[in-house]
């Protein structure tokens, strides 16, 4: 196997629409940003390249259904499908054929296994019959992933990941039936020797578990759950603008037994989940800016945190909006700074995305001729190539005063880099001020109150109402939600970091 950590992925998804993409994202990591973003032709044919940061499981979405996909660095392979039950049902040939026959194997095993358990039956126990029924389960998976070993020869990775897997499934129905009983009305309940020994024995290498697997951590938060709630509460006694970060932050350095590494790995998924979207004020988002640079000292997590904030907060207000590789329809080189004396709004936008011809676009052309004479509107294209930019921008702006160009690559633009758009982030609209600094976030909707404030400010024009129901919403919940991957806490007046699953 090489040693380049890039994929190479080809593969057909029979009765796919040109519409359809296929996105590939890190299961493994925190404030995980897509890596990879594909387009479908007419036939249902694909084909990609992407850095893969660590040999692991990866998710893939496709037409808001997700499964996994173990994969390593070097590796050429062809995924094939259906489009009725894609990627819930997929083959792999080549270089990652045997490490995903055996996991697809793994995981029908479960699915039927888990049918035949009464959860709730083995619950009604008490802990010494609950903990020899968590390890008859244990034992089962265990056979069956010994046998799947013999008879799909995968490689050692995927098979110490499917271990892991085994156990934190079993550390969470442990964890449940601690919660349940703690929630039926015993709070001080404690846990038998025999139970404790067995959870502390599922985990005797915390800091590889933690890194793996995200339903460790979902574990780990829920365990804490209780105690951090208590500390939440007296902590934010007569304040209205402490953020879960900052207390999630203060209630870790108090805990000497948790290792640094599960203090970042925890910590950012709070800070994930809780403070980073895109309605998060700029005072909140800075001090979560210096919580990621003094608090997190892992520099993997660190830089993705970092990437993660600005993907979904954008530049400061007040930055100088970057310069950036575009080019105009007949070719030629186009500079944003062709603006500069008079505000503009960048509208990144693509063609596979149906909504932004049907919902944005309409209300776009109102907005464009109301602000028209006093401020001009770049419209950026981050289409696949640069043949179907040409048949988009003549289709879906005609009539729309406005200067049209390309980011050449589309979502690996130049431009798409810089701004950090990603595809859950189309359509966006990012205003600047007339001396090229930026004067907003990143907007999804353009009736959006805030945006609306802004283009007052830039233009000095009242502006006119906007029906919302015409307007595009984006759905924050769509970026990272995925079989894997940790879901957001329920919230009430001070979150928990625990999750929902």
């Amino acid at each position: 196997m090489s040693c380049s950590k890039k994929v190479e992925v080809k593969g057909k998804i029979a009765g796919s629409s040109p519409l359809e993409r296929i996105e590939f994202v890190e299961a493994s990591g925190v404030a995980t940003l897509p890596l990879a973003n594909f387009g479908i032709d007419k036939d249902g044919n694909f084909t990609g390249t992407f850095e893969a940061p660590k040999n692991g499981m990866y998710v893939i979405n496709y037409a808001g259904k997700q499964n996994l996909i173990f994969l390593k660095g070097g590796q050429k392979l062809n995924i094939s499908g259906n489009s009725a039950t894609f990627p819930n049902e997929y083959v792999v040939t080549g270089d990652a054929k045997n490490d995903n026959d055996f996991f697809q194997a793994c995981q029908k095993f479960l699915m039927s296994y888990g049918q035949g358990l009464n959860i709730q039956e083995l619950a009604a126990g008490d802990e010494s019959k609950y903990v020899k029924a968590m390890q008859k389960i244990e034992a089962d998976i265990n056979k069956n992933i010994d046998e799947n070993v013999k008879k799909y020869n995968p490689g050692k990775e995927v098979v110490e990941w499917k271990k892991t897997d085994a156990k934190t499934a079993i550390l969470n129905l442990l964890v449940n039936y601690e919660m349940s009983k703690k929630m039926g009305g015993n709070p001080s309940f404690k846990l038998a020797k025999v139970f404790t020994d067995y959870e502390n024995k599922l985990q005797e290498n915390k800091d590889t578990m933690i890194k793996t697997s995200p339903f460790y951590r979902q574990y780990l938060l829920t365990k804490m759950s209780q105690d951090f709630q208590k500390f939440a509460q007296a902590k934010t006694q007569g304040k209205t603008d402490v953020t879960t970060s900052e207390l999630f932050n203060e209630f870790l350095k108090g805990k000497k037994e948790i290792s640094q590494t599960e203090k970042d790995y925890l910590l950012a998924f709070v800070m994930a989940q809780s403070d980073i979207h895109p309605q998060t004020p700029a005072a909140t988002a800075d001090k979560i800016k210096k919580i990621i640079e003094e608090d997190i000292k892992d520099a993997t997590i660190k830089a993705d945190l970092k990437k993660m904030q600005f993907a979904i907060n954008g530049f400061k207000v007040g930055d100088d909006a970057p310069e950036a590789s575009l080019v105009k329809e007949d070719g030629s080189a186009y500079k944003l700074t062709e603006n500069k004396g008079k505000p503009y709004m960048i509208v990144f936008y693509a063609s596979w995305n149906p909504y932004i011809k049907e919902g944005t676009v309409p209300v776009l052309k109102e907005v464009v001729n109301f602000y028209k004479s006093k401020m001009n509107f770049v419209f950026v294209n981050l289409d696949d190539t640069k043949d179907q930019f040409g048949k988009t921008s003549k289709e879906m702006f005609k009539g729309i005063q406005g200067i049209n160009v390309y980011g050449d690559g589309g979502l690996n633009s130049d431009i798409a880099k810089k701004y950090g758009i990603y595809g859950f982030k189309l359509p966006s609209f990012i205003v600047v001020d007339k001396n090229g600094k930026i004067a907003s976030r990143p907007f999804n909707n353009l009736g959006d109150q805030d945006l609306i404030t802004v283009l007052e400010k830039q233009t000095g024009l009242k502006a006119p109402q906007v029906s919302p129901q015409a307007q595009l919403q984006l759905d924050p919940s769509a970026f990272q939600q995925a079989p894997g991957v940790e879901e957001a806490p329920k919230t009430q007046e001070t979150p928990a970091p625990a999750p929902t699953k």
